[in-house]
């Protein structure tokens, strides 16, 4: 019978019944058993066996009884058995055994015996030593009594043993030091009043074994001796020497004053710190030392140890066989030296020396404080004070005269806590220790950091001095990415405080970190950030003075120490660009200009230190001047006058040309430039001219044309004419009168489609003028269609529309009176359809990029741009934009992908020619794709890293048969492997990068499997013998587990080093049995600066693949970052996707050489919090302390280390057995309210936590027993339900606790529900719990362990209440033999039970189930329920303490309450926590070079080694700062060593302080309204969900249908009393407030109290009531871009819309300017921040209507609680617990117990529930119940048909595609509706 030990008076705690045993009076009827026999199992447990008396008998009692008294224990045991065990005996306790048989009637003699564990395991050694072979060396056994030398002196001693128990000792040479402390404490007379023997034990951290009080007998201490554990780990002998001294040898461990102590140390090896200062101090407290070396222990060492002579007190051996060698003459020494202390203390001290009193502790300051105590009796020489750090460091001491009672503690390091020892020494002996603690001050820091009189080079730093500096170290650096590693340090005098930085970097932020330094430690940093300011710009750009070919610029100069200026002037076409570089002016002029043409001239500043940003700004050039004022004069028959004005004094020559208008050749005349006038002779009488004019400059520019008509006179006839000016009449020749009304026309104002037409009138008689024009191309016919009259007093006429880049010809002919002038004619010319120019390309990405143009001189209608991919097919897309846009970002294209881009200007005429260009987005792509490793049935590719991908695609797909296999890998991942695959086949491996959404192409590659070898064929193939695989461990057979390995790949392990790793991971793993979803599933990880996943969880479901695949694990190399692979794990490998199981345990082994470069602490504590167990194996330099802080606790079991790569062996199968016990825990390890337990939490597991009550029906969430506690009704027929396979795939465990907290409603029925039941496969109740509303009773029910149904049923007023309407806690507890109720942690009922037999996992869990159920479904009755758990233990309910409960909730022993809303309050959060300052850490010592040590020995010189292989490079270590430890004491000059090895890198620094906040910026512009949303249904306010992930913003949809108004909620309590205010405000304002704190409060509630998060799903199958209006739901994805449409005419303006719902208040700004200014580098990320603080500003004036903002952010976490009571629970502890089930017929092997198989879990998917041959959920089976729930009382139950449907989760291929990226099938849950066939009883489908 397996039994286990509590406590004395119960120690049997799985016997089935306790009861007082009475001897019958038919005692001797029946024979009694005999050969009464014991046999120790365990140190704590006995097997008791026995012989089967003959005769008939029904059983046997037997009894138990300690024979110190106490309670007898009675076991009932079967006729059959033979053997029982009892366990959790005391090993040194005698009991009182008692075996009895009886019958019906009858009872037979007891066979009664005594036993002791102790006196059993004695009597096995001595009849095991008679039996050993007697050729074994007495090294190996106790050596015989009598044959050791035996102290027989009447002097006592306090010996305390110091045993080293490091790795290389070796378990088996630790036997032997068992052997020799056996021999050395035998030799002794031991007692508590004799001497007294304590031990230690010491490896990398010392421990005490037991103290001299421990034990009082000689016998005891030696059986203390055999059962010493081996304990492993480095030598550090000094620390455990003062360990012993500060805790072995004081009065609370067993010291006594007066009595000679004896320090004996046992060591194989040399110390790893120094041995000299704690010797000596244990020497100086009065103990004598002796040392005792073996194997490879420094001799010297030892000596310096011992105490005087070394002859007597230092002893040597070579191996530890020869220990035995050394035993008498220690024990004699050892003997003696007792005696002649014992006379001298009886000589020179009568009493005690009496100790100081009274330490106290003051002036305490950051480098030192004072101690001071109260004086000793007696004649005290001097006092020794002795101080060291907590922490760890070497003991220091300060002597003071004995009349002194006070003395100063100097040069302590701040911020560390001393332990102080006050010792008074007198004449020949020393008191015992008076001790304290205490902490010193930080080192104050500078404050008040003041950066002014910044410069473009400098700024100067000030701050408050701290007085006792001895100096300020200052260090700044730009935080400019790619500059911060140019940092600069400056050091001052303490008397400086104010300082010029200089040589800065213009416009460039710098942060300046000050440090106060007190010799060579520094304070915290003072630290600040400042920008240098830019390079100044000239300023005040003017343009003047321009001409056709020239421009004068002038500004204002910038500075005065500006060099010059450098000018740049393009054309903004961009087809030319010039630069000239000038000294310090202030104007200049540019020539050589292009007429009409406008230039963009940009003017930087020149600086020593470059040039500033540019002033910039444009210009037109004017059009080349033509001449002005063109008139003929002075005309005669064959001549006239040309005379004209000049524009300009640059003119070279004038081009004159005349035609006749009739026809005949032009000539032509080139005249100087500096004529106004020319007469053209050789003219032809009576004939009308055109006249043109053009300028020709000295740039050889020419001007436009200009045109005139003139004619000559007719020949001269002799005819009488009247002259109007005279009144004679005379005869003379006379010629006709030509009048021309119009000079100066000019034609100006060209456009596309019209023409400006422009004249100066010279005659004011003239009536009219006729404008005639036509194409230079056309004919005189169209005259009178192109003609237009003016008025005589109109001078301008704008021709339109005309045909674009069309020349014309206009001529303006005079009307007068009596008939016509002279015609003047112009050429004009429209312009062309312009297109944009300067295409730019800018902003590219890989799915984006931007284009940019200028606009054409021509005013445009708006841009047409089209583009399409060059280098793949595609179809042409485009776009339209209006004209006061030329730029655009182009979406959704192909990375990597070139477009031929074409931008056209549209006009109303048409479109322009394009501007065109190409573009190409960036590539988003692998490179160096390769393939490696390639096998017959496998092959791995491996690629650069794309440096930002995300996450990577892998298709591998057969070129034979298409088939395609793909695998999706995070961003870090450069590798994959694909194995099964078929050899000899070609294969496609295709890449794709991924970011976020964005895939990149494909990168392929094609690569052929080996072929099958070819057999030879005259021999017959032989199969190649199958791998040999390790076979698993018994302890393993039952584990079930996620188990991750996380595997250190640095730079510290090397490639020999990590092959062993390999090693032990391949023998770690073998020893798994089952590997799989229904085993053990293993992932590893391999860490450096970056942790790579090997492979995931479910990667591997054979123990075979996954042995293959450790092998072919390949080498990483780099830094050690444990904390971020551990992270890491979380995230990546502890998820569903990479095959985590639910209700699986989650264990981790994390395997390192050294100490981890980032935190480890916070992730490894998290995830512990989160049921996750630790293992932490640390090799050769790793950190224990480390380790430990990782590791799970108890840290004996789970942290282990080893001093090299190849002592893994030691350590593997304790690893193995600790894992696999782990994994094979019946109950998970969860965490409640902070405290570990093995158990479930129900509430998660039914989907009743905040972020998964939405997703099942029927439930809602209230406020439950304080209004920060949520509760969740169960609605009426919402019978919740979970399959039983994903709660308790194992069953139940024997022993357990049903917790609830709930509330019966108003509206429960009065018939009996099951508050919980599971059922089995047809829905048949095997266990729950009842209630009855109408009885008021409470019923529990299950099977026992013969299958027999069995009930028991309280009542009484303590039951009752819970009926009443208020919430109670009721726990359930189950053991073997009782069920008992406590109600509100008081126990109300227990009644006797018989062991619980197993139940099916096939079955489901359900809360609230109608016993009976009426109609044609199932019911469930209504209930609040807040808490749900089942504790795999039977003292829960006594260690509860109801602090949920208001009536019971005592605050002084409760945790506190989260935190509660009020809706008075501000929307202030509570103020969190204070990071640590941060600041750039110290910089790490260049080497490793220690404190120089005293001066040794001589010894003899060795020969000169072997040099070794050089090492791998180290990885460049960050920069630290020069600030170096405290220098320790000078030690004596020593030899010149040789030379040292380069130190290792020093740790990193602190994180840097945050950086600072930035200025506020201007405020920006008004948005444009949105549109106006739909109106939300009215409905109650409900208890808001929890935040979910921002989905991806998408297209706003159409205004969906106003839903219908949600059901009343249920009437609350009455609330207390609120503020009276404006109802209007309070409820918009309180309620948002609301909604945002208890968001954060019930986000933090679920992270804090819930602890594990799972996944979302959905657990109910069947309709619930109706619920409130869900959310909108998320938009869409964005559509293919369509095709462009026809050009459409601008419309006119819409409808305004309706106003949107007025926002918040917002805060009032200042209305700022638009910024000008390119966009700056971006900066470095700052350091995390420490939380902030939300403040209400003012009220500002009322916004624009704006459309309504997404969620905000949960709001802060709240002040962190106190800190619950320490404790743990490893989960392989509950592996131990009796478990019901399975009974048979005992055999002689069995034990009377009930064992459960192990527990495996599953991750729980909605349609497993109905998967294989299971029925959807129809009906539930009847209870087999006994009164009061006789199935006579109600009617035969029929087969009820549900109401419901069940929903299957369908999974429908939706394609999301938009132009440029590629295809993604996602898979996407699309709820369908199945009817499900009902069956009748009889099996047959009903009719239709």
């Amino acid at each position: 019978m397996l039994c286990r030990y509590e406590t004395q008076s119960c120690f049997l705690l799985a016997f089935l019944a306790v009861t007082a045993f009475f001897i019958s009076d038919a005692q001797g009827q029946v024979s009694p058993p005999t050969r009464l026999r014991y046999n120790v199992v365990s140190p704590d447990s006995v097997q008791i066996s026995w012989k089967a008396p003959k005769g008939q008998f029904t059983g046997y009692k037997l009894l138990v009884t300690p024979s110190s008294g106490g309670k007898t224990n009675q076991l009932i045991l079967q006729n059959t058995a033979t053997k029982a065990i009892i366990q959790g005996l005391i090993p040194d306790q005698t009991y009182a055994l008692q075996i009895i048989a009886f019958s019906e009637d009858k009872e037979s003699k007891p066979a009664q015996g005594q036993f002791r564990i102790k006196d059993i395991e004695r009597r096995k050694e001595t009849s095991k030593s008679k039996v050993k072979d007697p050729e074994k060396t007495n090294a190996s056994k106790p050596a015989p009594e009598g044959s050791l030398f035996t102290c027989k002196t009447p002097a006592i001693a306090d010996i305390v043993i110091l045993v080293d128990g490091s790795w290389s000792i070796g378990r088996f040479n630790f036997r032997l030091v068992r052997l020799f402390l056996e021999n050395l404490v035998s030799a002794f007379n031991v007692g508590s009043e004799k001497t007294r023997v304590g031990l230690a034990q010491y490896s990398g951290d010392p421990r005490i074994e037991w103290h001299l009080n421990a034990y009082g007998t000689k016998d005891a201490v030696l059986d203390a001796v055999r059962n010493l554990p081996y304990k492993g780990g480095n030598t550090l002998t000094g620390l455990a020497l003062t360990y012993i001294l500060e805790n072995s040898f004081k009065p609370e461990a067993g010291a006594r004053p007066g009595v000679s102590k004896i320090g004996i140390l046992i060591t194989d090896g040399k110390s790893q710190d120094d041995v000299i200062p704690p010797a000596k101090n244990l020497r100086d407290a009065g103990i004598e030392l002796f040392a005792i070396g073996v194997k490879n222990a420094d001799i010297n060492e030892l000596k310096e140890i011992a105490s005087e002579p070394d002859s007597t007190h230092v002893y040597n051996v070579a191996d530890f066989n020869f220990m035995n060698t050394i035993v008498e003459g220690l024990t004699r020494t050892v003997c003696s030296r007792v005696e002649e202390q014992e006379k001298e203390i009886k000589g020179t001290i009568v009493a005690s020396p009496g100790a100081p009193s009274d330490l106290v502790t003051s002036e305490v300051s950051a480098r030192g404080f004072r101690v001071s105590w109260t004086h000793a009796p007696g004649n005290v020489e001097k006092y020794r004070v002795v101080y060291y750090p907590t922490r760890g460091g070497q003991p220091e001491e300060v002597v003071v005269d004995g009349s002194l009672s006070t003395a100063v503690l100097k040069n302590l390091m701040s911020l560390t806590e001393y332990q102080i020892a006050v010792f008074a020494i007198y004449p020949n002996a020393a008191s015992e220790g008076l001790r304290g603690t205490e902490t010193t001050l930080a080192l104050p820091m500078a404050s008040d950091l003041q950066l002014y009189d910044v410069s473009q080079s400098s700024m100067r730093a000030k701050w408050n001095g701290v007085p006792g500096a001895t100096g300020y170290m200052i260090l700044y650096a730009p935080l400019t990415e790619g500059l911060a590693a140019d940092e600069k340090e400056i050091k001052i005098g303490e008397a400086s405080t104010d300082l010029e930085l200089d040589g800065l970097l213009p416009n460039t932020e710098y942060t300046i970190t000050v440090y106060a330094m007190f010799g060579e430690e520094a304070s915290d940093p003072l630290t600040g950030q400042e920008t240098t300011l830019p390079l100044s710009p000239p300023t005040n750009l003017k343009f003047s003075d321009v001409g056709h070919n020239s421009a004068k610029l002038t500004w204002d100069s910038a500075s005065k120490n500006v060099n010059g200026y450098r000018i740049m002037y393009v054309k903004t076409d961009g087809t030319e660009t010039n630069e000239v570089e000038v000294g310090r002016v202030s104007t200049h002029t540019l020539q050589s200009l292009a007429p009409l043409t406008e230039y963009t001239a940009a003017i930087f500043s020149l600086y020593d230190e470059g040039q500033s940003e540019p002033l910039t700004g444009s210009f037109t050039t004017k059009r080349v001047p033509a001449p002005q004022h063109l008139e003929i004069d002075e005309a005669s028959t064959d001549s006239f006058r040309v005379s004209w004005k000049p524009t300009s004094s640059d003119i070279a020559f004038y081009r004159l040309a005349w035609i006749p208008l009739d026809g005949g050749e032009s000539e032509e005349v080139v005249i100087n430039g500096d004529t106004d006038s020319h007469v053209i002779e050789g003219l032809l009488p009576n004939t009308e001219y055109e006249v043109s004019l053009l300028a020709v400059f000295d740039d050889e520019t020419e001007s436009e044309a200009v045109a005139i008509l003139g004619a000559t006179f007719a020949r001269t006839t002799p005819i009488p004419t009247t002259v109007t000016t005279t009144s004679t009449t005379t005869s003379k020749p006379t010629t006709a009168v030509f009048r021309t009304g119009i000079r100066n026309l000019v034609i100006d104002d060209e456009t596309t489609s019209s023409l400006r037409v422009v004249w100066d009138i010279s005659d004011y008689n003239v009536q009219q003028f006729r404008v005639t024009y036509l194409t230079a191309k056309g004919d005189r016919a169209e005259e009178a269609v192109r003609m237009v009259m003016v008025p005589g007093r109109q001078n301008t006429l704008l021709l339109q529309p005309l045909l674009s880049d069309t020349e014309y010809k206009v001529t303006i002919t005079p009307i007068y009176s009596d008939g016509e002038g002279v015609s003047v004619s112009a050429p004009g010319k429209t312009l062309p359809l312009s297109a944009p120019r300067n295409l730019r390309i800018s902003d590219e990405w890989y799915n984006r990029l931007r284009i940019s143009w200028d606009a054409p001189p021509s005013p445009t209608m708006g841009y047409r741009i089209v583009y399409k991919p060059i280098n793949i097919p595609g179809p042409a897309l485009e776009t339209f934009v209006g004209d006061d846009i030329n730029t655009i970002l182009i979406l959704n294209l192909f990375s990597g992908t070139e477009y031929n881009v074409k931008v056209f200007a549209s006009y109303s005429t048409g479109f322009s020619d394009a501007l065109t260009g190409v573009a190409k987005t960036l590539d988003l792509g692998v490179t160096d794709l390769d393939s490696y490793q390639v096998r017959m049935t496998s092959l791995c590719a491996q690629w650069q890293l794309h440096r930002h991908a995300t996450a990577y695609r892998v298709v591998i797909e057969s070129l034979v048969d298409g088939k395609k296999r793909e695998v999706n890998l995070g961003g870090g991942t450069p590798r994959h492997c694909f194995f099964e695959l078929i050899p000899g086949t070609e294969y496609k491996i295709s890449v794709h990068a991924q970011l976020q959404e964005i895939e990149g192409p494909a990168v392929s590659i094609m690569e052929t499997t080996l072929p099958l070898p070819t057999q030879p064929p005259t021999t017959p193939s032989t199969p190649p013998p199958p791998p040999t695989i390790p076979p698993a461990k018994e302890v393993c057979k039952a584990a079930k587990a996620d188990l991750a390995f996380l595997v250190d790949g640095s730079w510290s392990i090397g490639d020999d080093n990590f092959n062993k790793i390999i090693s032990f991971l391949y023998s770690t793993v073998g020893a798994l049995d089952k590997i799989g979803p229904d085993g053990t599933q293993v992932a590893i990880i391999q860490f450096s600066d970056d942790p790579r996943t090997e492979f995931k969880l479910n990667a591997y479901k054979t123990k075979e693949t996954l042995l293959e695949a450790i092998q072919r694990i390949a080498y990483k190399g780099g830094n050690t970052k444990t904390g971020k692979a551990i992270k890491h794990a979380r995230e990546v490998l502890f998820t569903g996707e990479a095959g985590m199981r639910r209700g699986i345990p989650k264990v981790l082994v994390v395997i390192t050489d050294g100490r981890s470069q980032d935190d480890v602490n916070k992730v490894s504590r998290e995830m512990q919090l989160d049921g996750f167990t630790f293992f932490a194996i640390g090799i050769a330099d790793a950190d224990y302390s480390e380790l430990v802080n990782i590791g799970s606790k108890p840290s004996e079991r789970h942290v282990f280390f080893v001093d090299d790569f190849d002592a893994f062996t030691k350590i593997e199968d304790e690893l193995v057995t600790f894992v696999c016990e782990t994994a094979s825990a019946t109950c998970p390890l969860v965490i409640k309210d902070g405290n570990n337990f093995a158990g479930f939490k129900m509430m998660e597991m039914f989907g009743l936590v905040e972020k998964e009550f939405s997703a099942v029906e029927g439930v809602s969430m209230e406020p439950g027993t304080f209004n920060v506690y949520p509760c969740y009704r169960l609605h009426k027929d919402a019978l919740v339900s979970q399959p039983t396979k994903y709660l308790h795939p194992e069953g139940l465990p024997s022993d357990y606790t049903i917790t609830f907290l709930f509330r019966i409603l108003p509206d429960t029925p009065q018939e009996p529900f099951a508050l919980w039941e599971i059922l089995n496969e047809g829905y048949e109740p095997l266990v729950g719990v009842i209630l009855d509303n109408g009885g008021k009773t409470l019923t529990f029910f299950n099977y026992d362990y013969k299958g027999d149904f069995q009930t028991v049923t309280f009542e009484g007023p303590e039951i009752r209440k819970i009926f009443y309407g208020s919430f109670h806690k009721l726990h359930v507890v189950i053991s073997k033999t009782t069920a008992k109720i406590v109600i509100d942690c008081k126990e109300v009922g227990e009644k006797t039970i018989n062991a619980a037999g197993n139940i099916s996992s096939d079955g489901i869990e359900v809360l609230g189930r109608m016993v009976r159920s009426r109609g044609p479904r199932d019911n469930s009755a209504p209930l609040q329920l807040q808490m749900f758990d089942i504790v795999c233990a039977t003292s829960w309910a006594n260690r509860d303490k109801c602090c949920e409960l208001p009536g019971l909730r005592d605050e002084e022993n409760c945790p506190a309450l989260p935190h509660a809303c009020s809706c008075s309050e501000a929307s202030k959060g509570p103020l969190g926590p204070p990071g640590p300052p941060g600041g750039p850490g110290v910089r790490g010592a260049k080497g490793h070079r220690g404190d120089p040590g005293p001066k040794g020995p001589d010894g003899p010189r060795g020969e000169i080694g072997v040099p070794g292989p050089q090492g791998p490079p180290g990885p460049q270590g960050p920069s630290g700062l020069s600030i170096q430890g405290l220098p320790g004491p000078p030690g004596e000059k020593g030899e010149k060593g040789d030379l040292g090895f380069p130190g290792l890198q020093g740790v990193p620094g602190a994180s840097g302080s945050p950086g600072r906040d930035g200025a506020q910026g201007q405020r920006g512009l008004p948005g444009k309204d949105g549109p106006t949303g739909p109106q939300g249904p009215p409905g109650p306010m409900g208890i808001p969900g929890a935040p979910g992930v921002p989905g991806v913003t998408g297209s706003q949809g159409p205004q969906g249908d106003v839903g219908a108004p949600g059901p009343p909620g249920a009437k609350g309590e009455r609330g207390e009393r609120g503020d009276l205010q404006s109802q209007a405000m309070v409820r918009a304002v309180a309620r948002q407030v609301c909604e945002q704190l208890i968001q954060g409060h019930m986000a933090r509630y679920n992270s804090i109290l819930n602890q594990i998060p799972s996944q979302s799903v959905s657990t109910r199958t069947i309709a619930g009531p109706p619920g409130e209006p869900g959310r909108p739901g998320a938009p869409g994805p964005q559509g293919e871009q369509g095709s462009p449409g026809m050009q459409g005419f601008p419309g006119s303006p819409g409808q305004p819309g309706r106003p949107g719902e007025r926002g918040l208040p917002g805060e009032k700004g200042e209305k700022g300017n638009p910024g000008v200014g390119t966009q700056g580098p971006r900066g470095p990320p700052g350091s995390t921040g420490p939380p902030g603080e939300s403040r209400t500003g003012s009220p500002g004036p009322p916004g624009s209507p704006g459309p309504r903002g997404p969620a905000g952010h949960t709001g802060p976490p709240g002040l962190q609680g106190p800190s619950g009571p320490p404790g743990y629970c490893d989960p392989s502890s509950c592996a131990g617990y009796g478990m019901g089930g399975g009974y048979g017929e005992p055999t002689d092997q069995d034990i009377p117990v009930v064992q459960l198989p192990h527990n495996s879990y599953q991750i729980y998917d909605p349609e497993d529930l109905y998967d294989g041959e299971q029925q959807p959920y129809v009906v539930h089976g009847s209870y087999p119940l006994p009164s009061p729930y006789s199935q006579s009382s109600y009617p035969s139950l029929n087969l009820a048909q549900p109401e419901f449907t069940p929903v299957r989760e369908e999974m429908e291929a939706v394609e999301l595609r938009s132009p440029g990226i590629s295809r993604f099938t996602r898979k996407i849950a699309k709820r369908s509706l199945k009817t499900p066939v009902r069956k009748r009883a009889n099996g047959n489908t009903p009719s239709q």
